[in-house]
């Protein structure tokens, strides 16, 4: 795929989110990438188990399960890329804490159905988005065996995205929502703005989805 596809791949995405990753966030990245690469396969392992957990919650929506089921596997076969890549590199698989980035974006979750499912699709299409925003930065400037990996990714993470909205325009007008595309368009806006902030304020701890890194004196 020549770096104009590419190009054309992440318009839309790039559209979705509310800002584009800072260049202090990607200098810090390239300086740390054993860590980079240990959250990411971090990432593609919770995203699976977000997916099979949602299967299990709502088993009653047959679309749901479908396309989870498709994801599920496609975020374990990309964790077992990542680590074979880590293997090759000579790299040991450590745990590594979670970063604030998920953890604020949750708690927007409303506490009633179907809105709770809803926010979570949302915010599930984010982080997708996020992911594949990342990945699209960092390729031109990593080795070339891993920018050919991150470029490989930008396809089905920029479906995943995708995915997950087009599940959350579903299960709202499945459920009778009042105003089921205003309230979807309503959580877009307002979780963009909550993206955008944890991805351009200040973030002690370095991660895949992390803020701009503080700089120590």
């Amino acid at each position: 795929m020549s770096n104009i596809k590419y190009d054309e791949l992440m318009q839309p995405i790039i559209a979705f989110l509310g800002c584009e990753t800072p260049k202090a966030w990607l200098d810090e990245a390239l300086n740390n990438l054993p860590l980079l690469m240990q959250d990411h396969a971090n990432c593609e392992k919770k995203a699976a188990g977000t997916a099979m957990n949602l299967m299990f919650r709502y088993s009653f929506f047959a679309d749901l399960q479908i396309k989870l089921a498709q994801l599920v596997r496609e975020e374990m076969l990309h964790y077992e890329q990542v680590l074979e890549l880590m293997a090759k590199r000579g790299q040991e698989w450590k745990a590594v804490s979670a970063g604030r980035y998920a953890g604020v974006l949750r708690k927007e979750i409303r506490t009633y159905e179907p809105e709770a499912l809803i926010d979570v699709l949302v915010i599930g299409a984010f982080v997708e988005a996020r992911s594949c925003e990342r990945f699209y930065a960092l390729a031109p400037f990593v080795d070339e065996e891993l920018g050919r990996y991150y470029r490989y990714l930008l396809k089905s993470e920029s479906r995943h995205f995708e995915d997950y909205l087009a599940l959350a325009t579903e299960i709202a007008k499945t459920s009778k929502m009042k105003n089921p595309e205003e309230d979807i368009q309503q959580r877009i806006d307002c979780i963009r703005e909550i993206e955008k902030n944890l991805i351009l304020s200040e973030d002690d701890t370095f991660r895949f989805h992390s803020g701009i890194p503080v700089q120590v004196a």
